[in-house]
């Protein structure tokens, strides 16, 4: 991104884009960020709490919590994201969606009564045609 290069960060301030590389404000960034969860929390208050798993139904208050982190952290002279941003991220994850597990599906072998020949039927054709190949190639006295 532009944030990433020592000019950029050093042009770019003037115009709101990135933060000065020297200038973050660790402290104020923490301070700031609950803000950002509270006003979260207040927004999720608003979903009930069995549709919290499904993305769909808090997208945009998901958005504003995301633009409001990074803002915050932007503010102080910080990069977005960083670690102690990620961490108060992670945090907020915990308390709202522990409870989201993700349905694995469990794979397992098929029986041995098709899996015999899905690996039989292949390794025959293989020992055939390479057979073939040897006998056409013993063959002179006539082409195709």
């Amino acid at each position: 991104t532009q944030c990433e290069s020592q000019w950029s960060s050093q042009t770019l301030p003037s115009l709101g884009g990135c933060p000065h590389i020297s200038g973050c404000n660790e402290t104020g960034m923490l301070e700031r960020l609950p803000r950002c969860g509270k006003a979260f929390a207040n927004m999720m208050r608003k979903v009930d709490v069995w549709k919290w798993c499904n993305l769909s139904e808090f997208i945009v208050y998901y958005e504003s919590f995301t633009n409001c982190t990074e803002a915050e952290t932007n503010s102080v002279g910080c990069y977005w994201p960083n670690p102690l941003a990620q961490t108060f991220i992670t945090g907020v994850h915990r308390q709202f969606f522990s409870n989201c597990t993700v349905n694995r599906v469990h794979w397992e072998d098929p029986p041995d009564e098709i899996l015999i020949p899905l690996i039989a039927v292949p390794v025959l054709l293989t020992v055939a045609m390479a057979g073939l190949v040897v006998w056409r190639s013993k063959r002179t006295d006539t082409l195709l």
